[in-house]
C-alpha cells in the first residue's frame, strides 16, 4: 500500500504518540542484496510500461505548457535538487496543482478529530475475528511497533490497516517528532505560497475515504495480508523505495511489492495479482482519469495568462496505460521528458 499525500496527511493528523526521539531512518536496499535472476524477474515484469523510467515530464498542446513532476511523499535530502531546478518554474506559474493542498488537509484533520469511526469500526468484527490466531499475533505486533496498542488497532477499518503497514516505525516517529513528512509535494506547496502562486488541488479533501468502498471482506483482509510482508522489513523496504525512486524508476518497487507478496504473504499468485489489480485501480487508474479534465482545464487558464502549470504528484501516477502521460497523450498532448543532472533518468 502506497501513502498519497492525501493519506500521508491523514496519517499525520491521527498519528499516535511514539516513543523514543525520531533518528534518521537506516536500512539496507533490497535489490541490491536481491539474488540477480529475481532481480531480473522484476525488470521483466516491468518490461513495457509506458513511461516507466523518468520523475519530471513535459505536456504540450498548442500554447499550452504543463509541468509534471513525479513526487515522493517523505523527507529527502536528494529533494534539493529538484527544488533548485523547478522552483523559478514555480515562482512564474500561473497555478500549481497537487492531490491534496492546505485546505483539503486542514478538512481532512478536522474531519478525523470529529469523527472518529471514519476509521474505526465500532460495529462490525473486529480484525482478531477476522484473522487466523496466527495471523493476528503478527499483525498486531506490527501495528505495535507503530504505537497502536492491540486494543485500538483490532477495531480500526482494513484500509487504514494496510496505510499503517506501509510506514516504516521509524518513518513514523520522524513525522511525529515534525509534524510533516517533509515530502515533495510540501515542498513544492510551500514555494508556490512563498511566491504567491495559487495552489489548487486535484481532487477533493475526502477522497480516502471513497477509495475502497465496495471492498469484500476477503478482498479487506487479504489487503492486509499482501501488505504484511514489507512490515516486516520496512525500513529495508523504505530505503529501496526512496533509491527506485530518485534512480527514476519507481515502477520496479510496485512490482517488488508483487513478488514479494508472492513470497512471504501466503496468498496464491492469482490472489496477489487480484489485490494488485484493485490496489492499481482504485488506488491510481480511475483518480488519474478523474484528474485529467481539471488538468486540461488549468492548462487552458494559465496559457490565457501566457504562462504555464506546474503539477506535482506521486511518481507511480505517471507510468502505465491508464498513468496520466499516456491520459494526456491520448487527448492529444506532446509529452516530453525532463532531465536533472543527478537525478533519475531522463524518460
Amino acid at each position: 500500500m502506497r501513502l498519497t499525500p492525501i493519506l500521508t496527511a491523514l496519517f499525520a493528523a491521527v498519528t499516535p504518540a511514539l516513543p523514543a526521539a525520531a533518528q534518521d531512518c537506516m536500512g539496507q536496499n533490497l535489490f541490491e542484496r536481491m539474488p540477480p535472476e529475481r532481480l531480473a524477474e522484476l525488470h521483466a515484469a516491468a518490461e513495457g510500461v509506458p513511461y516507466r523510467h523518468g520523475l519530471f515530464w513535459q505536456a504540450e498542446k498548442g500554447e499550452q505548457r504543463v509541468t509534471l513532476l513525479g513526487t515522493y511523499h517523505f523527507a529527502d535530502p536528494r529533494h534539493d535538487l529538484t527544488m533548485e531546478h523547478f522552483g523559478p518554474e514555480i515562482d512564474e506559474a500561473a497555478l500549481l496543482m497537487v492531490e491534496a493542498g492546505p485546505e483539503e488537509e486542514a478538512k481532512l484533520a478536522e474531519a478525523m478529530a470529529s469523527d472518529p469511526s471514519l476509521l474505526v469500526d465500532p460495529e462490525g468484527p473486529t480484525l482478531p475475528e477476522r484473522f487466523s490466531d496466527v495471523e493476528w499475533k503478527s499483525l498486531s505486533a506490527a501495528l505495535e511497533a507503530r504505537g497502536l496498542p492491540a486494543v485500538i488497532a483490532s477495531r480500526l477499518r482494513p484500509w487504514y490497516v494496510a496505510v499503517m503497514l506501509g510506514v516504516s516505525p521509524c518513518m513514523m516517529r520522524v513525522i511525529e517528532e515534525k509534524g510533516d513528512p517533509g515530502g515533495l509535494d510540501h515542498l513544492l506547496v510551500e514555494r508556490a505560497e512563498a511566491a504567491e502562486v495559487p495552489v489548487r488541488a486535484l481532487e477533493p479533501w475526502d477522497t480516502v475515504f471513497t477509495l475502497f468502498a465496495g471492498m469484500t471482506s476477503k478482498e479487506e483482509e487479504d489487503m492486509i495480508r499482501a501488505a504484511m510482508p514489507a512490515a516486516e522489513y520496512a525500513d529495508d523496504y523504505a530505503v529501496t523505495l526512496a533509491d527506485a525512486y530518485f534512480s527514476g524508476d519507481s515502477w520496479l518497487i510496485w512490482e517488488f511489492g508483487r513478488f514479494d507478496a508472492y513470497d512471504n504473504s501466503g496468498l496464491t499468485r492469482a490472489e496477489v495479482d487480484e489485490q494488485m489489480r484493485l490496489a492499481q485501480e482504485k488506488l491510481m487508474d480511475r483518480r488519474n482519469e478523474s484528474w485529467i479534465e481539471p488538468i486540461e482545464q488549468a492548462a487552458a487558464e494559465a496559457a490565457g495568462q501566457g504562462k504555464g502549470l506546474v503539477i506535482g504528484f506521486g511518481a507511480l501516477h505517471l507510468p502505465g496505460e491508464h498513468g496520466v502521460l499516456r491520459l494526456l497523450e491520448n487527448r492529444g498532448w506532446n509529452i516530453s521528458p525532463i532531465t536533472v543532472e543527478g537525478m533519475g533518468d531522463g524518460g
